[in-house]
């Protein structure tokens, strides 16, 4: 007789919501469910189960023909991944300052890979061929790291958002120049939503010859791929993935989540809904006196200033993160799961804290 277990008893509340960070949500329920389906007997180890094949096929469905995917377990594995592929030893990659690889990812592009990032300012996050040229110099110069990569973030760490013909001018750009486009799409899904576009139009289609195509802010447990779209450019990443630490040996529960979240739309209305929460929350706080949005709410991201007392007050009840604390800039994340109750209780909680302060916008605190 088979004993039944309990479900050990939650650690955390759940009822507790915020708009820190997209990461912050839990596991989607069909995502779940794809990992019990796959669990139980065995399959072959380190990619070379069924999962893991079926996985390869749906990115050539939605990547197009030549599309190769490799399942790591994070995105800064799957940035560094994907640079070291592009790149010689003496190879640089030109960025935006606010790049997530150049501000969030404890220099692992440089201490892992040895990669020099030559970094270039932006007032919205988004590179163009003009802000490439500031770093895009100095081929031949035995003194200088040269510059053979360019990588950009579909959507931004601003929650701004490239259009096709924007990344098609940079692929053109760049390539003119002999480097290559690397494309880090931790949020890919929520740009394909926020276009209405299917992800090679922006992608393959645009002339990106690798990315890092992101689950975990989509509502995976863990899990990102790189996705490899020139076959020409990236070379090594078989080698490469092991001698980082991102190859699992139980690949079938990376792969698995990936085919759910992509085999029947669940990307798509997942980030479609997140990107809806994110306008909801727009639409109510725009007209708040006291609080003034810094960046177009193109995705699930919407950035704002507020008087600062009001903002310790508010996360008093909601967690969320300063972006700017010079400025008092916020950012205010929703996720597949935020809902238009939780959106309406945040955006009332920020009106009437507001309207309780007596400093301006950004001012210090006493």
């Amino acid at each position: 007789m088979t004993e039944t277990i309990a479900p050990p008893a939650s650690l955390h509340n759940p009822d507790v919501r915020g708009f820190a960070s997209d990461n912050y949500s839990g596991v989607h329920p069909e995502i779940l469910a794809a990992l019990a389906a796959a669990n139980g007997g065995h399959q072959t180890a380190y990619g070379e189960d069924v999962y893991t094949h079926r996985l390869q096929e749906l990115m050539l469905e939605h990547f197009g023909a030549g599309t190769e995917a490799f399942p790591v377990f994070n995105g800064t594995g799957a940035n560094v991944l994907s640079l070291q592929s592009l790149l010689p030893r003496w190879g640089a990659v030109i960025c935006a300052e606010t790049a997530h690889i150049n501000k969030d990812e404890n220099g692992a592009p440089e201490r892992i890979a040895g990669i020099k990032l030559l970094t270039v300012p932006t007032p919205d996050g988004k590179l163009t061929p003009e802000l490439i040229d500031l770093e895009a110099w100095g081929w031949g110069d035995e003194h200088r790291a040269q510059p053979l990569a360019v990588s950009i973030t579909q959507t931004t760490e601003l929650g701004t958002l490239y259009t096709v013909e924007e990344i098609r001018a940079i692929a053109d750009h760049v390539h003119a120049r002999g480097m290559h486009l690397h494309l880090d799409g931790a949020r890919i899904a929520n740009a394909a939503a926020a276009l209405n576009l299917p992800l090679r139009a922006f992608t393959r289609d645009a002339g990106v010859d690798i990315l890092s195509f992101g689950g975990t802010k989509n509502g995976l447990i863990f899990g990102e791929c790189v996705v490899v779209l020139n076959p020409d450019a990236a070379t090594g990443l078989t080698y490469l993935r092991k001698m980082n630490m991102q190859l699992a040996s139980k690949m079938r529960f990376i792969s698995a989540q990936l085919i759910a979240l992509l085999e029947d739309g669940l990307w798509l209305r997942s980030a479609a809904h997140s990107n809806a929460m994110a306008a909801r929350l727009t639409a109510l706080v725009q007209e708040i006196p006291g609080v003034q949005l810094t960046q177009q709410t193109t995705a699930n991201a919407v950035f704002a200033v507020l008087p600062r007392d009001a903002a310790d007050r508010v996360r008093e009840q909601f967690k969320f993160y300063d972006w700017d604390t010079v400025t008092g800039e916020v950012r205010w994340m929703c996720s597949f799961d935020t809902t238009a109750d939780d959106v309406d209780a945040f955006a009332e909680a920020i009106r009437r804290e507001t309207a309780a302060s007596p400093h301006q916008i950004g001012a210090p605190r006493a």
